[in-house]
């Protein structure tokens, strides 16, 4: 009965210096766990006079309980404590200005590519899609642009063969659409092409165009004028006026640069357009009648035009930016304009 007394008063003080719940784990193991305390005592039962046997074994477990009852206490105590001190320390000053979330909107390339894409969508065309990564075939050869053609320079690329390159235009998803489908044919083409090209404030080796081609029955040159016309009164207002200029394209005849009135000045002249008052804006043509029949479709019944226009060369004017590498330079200043 001493030894419990002893007992009694080591663990009161034991579990009054404990500070945190890890020590009162160990508290808990120490005297009430399998080899704990009061388990190497219940072993001694069996050596005590049976008389003293009861008592001792009652006094024994009205201490487990005891002990028991004071770890909870303690626990409750300690996980008060720590629930306290995590509040402070997760404390938060609502006084401080919050963080501002930046909000992202589309960039200004795909905005353009987009906004002309739905004019013509708007006109009954549709999107066609195609790789870019090209056979030399649908890129030059189909669209009669032979090997060794002067044409050829102009549009100088990346080769990843004698017979695979990076694609210099849309203009082969016009060639594979039209060996795939019967005319009538109504389709634009945007995407992204190469052309081995010095970075400057006009150039890119890598920029975007849209192209569309139109293959029916009776189709004319007056067809592709009145196309692009409603395209540039729709795009840039409806005082713009078009003009068609003679130029070569291997792929069309007869073959035309396309102009719009300055957008600036309203054709009167200025630096934008030089003094001319009007601006270039894509070019355009019937198309030729070896492409056709490259593509199975017979000249003597149908006939089309197609036109292609660089997104960034509209872009700039749209929106009067001098430097086509604002585009890819990611400067948050720059893009953040065309929210």
């Amino acid at each position: 009965m001493n030894q419990l007394e002893t007992l009694k008063n080591n663990y009161k003080n034991e579990l009054t210096a404990i500070k945190n719940l890890k020590d009162l784990e160990e508290f808990k193991v120490k005297y009430l766990g399998k080899k704990g305390v009061l388990k190497e005592l219940l072993k001694d039962l069996g050596n005590m006079d049976p008389s003293k046997r009861s008592e001792y074994g009652k006094e024994i477990n009205l201490l487990k309980q005891e002990i028991e009852e004071n770890i909870n206490i303690v626990f409750i105590k300690l996980k008060e404590e720590e629930k306290k001190l995590k509040i402070m320390n997760e404390k938060i000053d609502v006084t401080i200005p919050g963080k501002r979330t930046e909000i992202g909107s589309i960039h200004i390339l795909s905005f353009v590519q987009k906004e002309i894409s739905k004019i013509f969508l708007n006109m009954g065309y549709t999107i066609a899609e195609g790789p870019e990564v090209e056979l030399d075939y649908y890129n030059f050869e189909a669209l009669n642009i032979p090997k060794n053609h002067p044409a050829r320079d102009t549009q100088d690329t990346f080769y990843i063969n004698d017979e695979v390159l990076l694609r210099t235009h849309t203009s082969p998803v016009q060639i594979r659409v039209m060996k795939s489908q019967k005319p009538p044919i109504k389709i634009i083409s945007p995407g992204r092409v190469y052309r081995a090209d010095e970075v400057d404030a006009t150039h890119s080796p890598i920029f975007h165009q849209v192209e569309g081609l139109l293959i029916d029955k009776g189709i004319t040159m007056s067809d592709l004028k009145g196309t692009l016309e409603v395209f540039a009164k729709s795009f840039f207002g409806n005082q713009t006026k078009v003009r068609f200029r003679p130029h070569h394209f291997p792929f069309t005849e007869p073959s035309a640069e396309v102009d719009i009135s300055c957008i600036f000045c309203g054709g009167k002249g200025c630096r934008t357009c030089k003094g001319e008052g009007w601006i270039e804006i894509l070019g355009a043509g019937m198309v030729h009648r070896n492409v056709l029949l490259n593509c199975d479709i017979d000249p003597e019944i149908y006939s089309g035009f197609a036109f292609g226009m660089g997104v960034e060369r509209i872009a700039l004017l749209k929106y009067s930016i001098e430097d086509m590498r604002l585009f890819y330079e990611n400067d948050i200043r720059f893009l953040k304009q065309f929210r």
